[in-house]
């Protein structure tokens, strides 16, 4: 029996596609059709020589073939790049401003940064924390080249990697007062998250009151372990202490927002290494099963 070797490209394509949670969204994200991912799915199929995915409603969800061949696809990806990356990497040099959104500054900066440097070892990296509308301002303005954020999908350097639920956050031990405005605790005038809340409290009438205010992501998180009120932001990276839900206590749903890379306009090859391993690092956090 003749074996197939399977292309390395296609590979990705299936873990970006399933992290993703769509053919649209891993085409938004790999620059490329629907249909062509599609295609790129039918060929590994027909290389395989198993059914890889099933209908589920209206979408689709991987066969037991198609989990086996996604935990192989993994591991042969990881081995690839870090061969690639180890024998490029030790001539790779220069910097990279990268810029990040408070959302990921704790879940998700630290695994980028390691791999990174460990791949790309004589490369400078500088960090920017920042809120996401400055941060897309400042890929525009060319003072970062990547930037990766909660939102701001309409702008021109932006490319949609998925989507985080907004939600309610509380103290664990935190309990309404019947009769009582809601006290919130929240960032600044500015913070997109807290029109969001107020304007869907509005819309049901139901009464308001700001308990706290904070300039800061750890402020934030202190003011509402501290039973000072309810928050609202996605469940990504979240303290111990908390406990969150979309409808918690009651409250409406909020929707989402998508998570976005912005990269700056002919940024180089360094840029393009950061921004693979940006992206392969949110589709495992937004994956169920990597809380």
């Amino acid at each position: 029996m003749k074996l197939a070797n399977l292309d390395l490209d296609t590979l990705r394509t299936l873990v970006v596609a399933n992290d993703l949670k769509g053919y649209g969204q891993a085409g938004q994200a790999l620059g490329r059709s629907a249909s062509a991912i599609s295609l790129q799915m039918k060929r590994l199929q027909a290389d395989v020589g198993a059914p890889l995915f099933r209908k589920s409603g209206r979408g689709l969800e991987l066969t037991e073939a198609g989990e086996i061949v996604l935990r192989y696809a993994r591991r042969i990806l990881a081995l690839n790049d870090e061969l690639l990356g180890s024998i490029r990497g030790a001539s790779l040099m220069g910097s990279v401003r990268l810029g990040m959104s408070q959302d990921f500054a704790d879940a998700l900066l630290p695994r980028v940064l390691a791999r990174f440097s460990k791949l790309y070892p004589l490369v400078t990296i500088e960090v920017r924390i920042e809120g996401a509308g400055a941060l897309a301002d400042a890929i525009e303005a060319g003072h970062i080249d990547i930037a990766l954020m909660v939102g701001q999908a309409d702008r021109p350097a932006a490319k949609t990697l998925g989507a985080l639920d907004l939600v309610w956050i509380a103290g664990e031990g935190f309990r309404l007062r019947e009769g009582q405005p809601l006290p919130l605790v929240l960032l600044g005038p500015q913070c997109t998250f807290r029109k969001c809340a107020t304007e869907a409290l509005d819309r049901l009438h139901r009464s308001w009151r700001i308990a706290a205010l904070s300039p800061s992501l750890g402020g934030l998180w202190a003011s509402a372990s501290g039973g000072l009120g309810v928050t609202v932001r996605t469940p990504l990276g979240l303290p111990s202490g908390l406990v969150w839900g979309r409808k918690l206590f009651g409250l409406p749903e909020l929707g989402s927002f998508p998570v976005t890379v912005h990269v700056r306009h002919e940024a180089g090859e360094t840029v393009a290494r950061l921004n693979q391993i940006i992206t392969e690092a949110v589709g495992q956090a937004l994956r169920p099963d990597s809380a």
